[in-house]
């Protein structure tokens, strides 16, 4: 594994932290309208949260919404997300459909990579990735806290987890209830990167009191932030334009 993952030529973890922008609408017709929106703007990378899809547990409808989205995006990075309910999602699925959906994705070739919610058990965790793998496509792996922060030992072990689990980019967000909270997320990223990284690392703290992780990446070792045009997937996203002139600047400083 690398630290460095190239997709459609965008290195994932070398230089600025790519601009991930999440797609939230719930229609076909809302999708392809938002991607054609972002024409012009700073973004290296979509993900389609597919979740908020009105029509996410027809499989047709979504290879159908995914085959628009790829030919609309033309060469800019698609990562596919269904976000489940118990890490911050708008719908329950069953970790039977779960699969099955991702593994219908990824074997599409219309999605770049494929989000794995890694603590959803060993075993689930395992067949998505291998699934994934398999299909060619690349894995984010992922862990979700909503309510707190988790020590930043916990922090470490976990993404060490993702690593060693194979998933070719390591993502953690967790909520931050003080400052303090926020500094042992950029301590836990730096720690990581420093000591065990093989893969690239997305880390952030959410809500207003966690902005600065989301700009601060390439200090500690974050490879992407999320950005939002128009509504974003979950707090503390900054508009894309302001989110690429602050990295600029800190990539120039640096």
């Amino acid at each position: 594994m690398s630290k460095v993952v190239m997709v459609r030529g965008v290195p994932i973890g070398a230089g600025t932290p790519k601009v991930i922008v999440p797609i939230v609408e719930r229609s076909y017709s809302e999708i392809i309208g938002k991607v054609q929106s972002f024409e012009g703007r700073p973004i290296d990378m979509v993900e389609w949260r597919a979740d908020f899809f009105d029509e996410i547990f027809d499989v047709e409808r979504v290879l159908y919404t995914l085959s628009g989205l790829r030919i609309t995006l033309e060469d800019t990075p698609l990562l596919f997300t269904f976000r489940t309910k118990g890490e911050g999602g708008e719908k329950e699925i069953s970790w039977t459909d779960y699969t099955a959906l991702n593994k219908a994705v990824a074997q599409s070739g219309k999605a770049d990579l494929v989000d794995v919610e890694f603590f959803s058990g060993d075993s689930i965790a395992r067949e998505n990735t291998d699934n994934i793998h398999a299909a060619g496509c690349l894995v984010v792996g992922s862990n979700h806290d909503f309510s707190a922060t988790p020590p930043a030992e916990e922090i470490v072990a976990r993404l060490r987890k993702m690593q060693d689990m194979g998933a070719d980019i390591a993502k953690i967000a967790v909520m931050p209830t003080s400052t303090s909270d926020v500094l042992a997320l950029l301590s836990a990223t730096a720690e990581m990167y420093e000591k065990y990284a093989r893969c690239p690392l997305i880390t952030m703290s959410m809500s207003a009191k966690g902005v600065i992780s989301r700009l601060s990446g390439e200090v500690f070792g974050s490879a992407a932030t999320f950005g939002s045009v128009g509504k974003g997937s979950a707090p503390g996203q900054i508009p894309v334009e302001q989110l690429g002139q602050a990295l600029s600047i800190l990539h120039s400083a640096l």
